[in-house]
């Protein structure tokens, strides 16, 4: 593939030029599996390429050395996309290479949610579909710089930290504000779980903690402009809870 604006010849289809310094692609798709990932980029609704990374997942030994396999994995994906300089990443699949990249990558970047996942050229499909959309503005904000207000005691220990962390993390939430702790629910034996309501009409969520008889409503603000786009932001945040097992059913 040629560079679009100047004709110079490109290493990989849709690499950013540095010659002329122009992008060749806007988007890149990319469907994690076990042992590869599948990276398509997107020039608007065009296909421009495709290319796989492989990786040989560590049955044997699922602990620190499965650890650094799936952090090398999603460090090889990440490069691909470094090449690429898009505007957006989208994103489904295996969870643990998704988080790792997500964390790797300064780019917008989207999950598509269990629910609506596609494999394949369905995927990329079912990105075209939504790339119409207004794009959320991303927080380039440390987790812990996002939480305030003026209760500051949160249910569940550690637990409960690594929840609101967890939400803090997403690029689309701007801040969280914990509420009161209400101590008269009903009590359980799970332990603590986390659940993402319903977004409002301005985008925003909130995120219900339960730990026993007591529950905390914390009150998510997002960059989403209304409720459409701010459901977007809920599934992500609920498919990051599922991650940390925290979800509440």
């Amino acid at each position: 593939m040629d560079c679009r604006r100047c004709g110079t010849p490109l290493e990989k289809p849709g690499d950013y030029c540095l010659t002329c310094d122009t992008a060749n692609c806007d988007g890149v798709v990319i469907e994690f599996r076990p042992d590869r990932a599948e990276v398509t980029m997107l020039e608007e609704d065009d296909v421009v390429g495709r290319t796989s990374v492989t990786t040989t997942p560590e049955r044997e030994d699922p602990g620190e050395r499965g650890v650094v396999q799936v952090r090398n994995f999603a460090g090889r994906v990440a490069d691909e996309v470094r090449r690429k300089r898009p505007e957006t990443v989208y994103a489904a699949g295996e969870r643990g290479p998704l988080r790792e990249a997500r964390a790797q990558l300064h780019y917008e970047f989207y999950r598509v949610p269990n629910a609506d996942r596609r494999d394949g050229d369905g995927l990329v499909e079912w990105v075209r579909d939504r790339r119409g959309e207004r794009s959320l503005a991303v927080v380039d904000a440390a987790p812990r710089e996002k939480i305030g207000g003026t209760h500051s005691t949160l249910i569940g220990g550690r637990t409960g930290r690594t929840a609101i962390r967890t939400v803090a993390e997403h690029p689309h939430v701007k801040k969280i504000v914990p509420g009161p702790i209400d101590a008269g629910g009903t009590g359980s034996r799970t332990g603590l779980r986390a659940k993402a309501t319903r977004a409002d009409t301005n985008g925003n969520v909130r995120l219900l903690l339960r730990d026993g008889s007591s529950v905390q409503e914390n009150r998510v603000v997002t960059t989403a402009m209304d409720r459409e786009t701010g459901e977007r932001v809920r599934e992500d945040l609920n498919e990051a809870l599922v991650e940390a097992e925290l979800r509440e059913a």
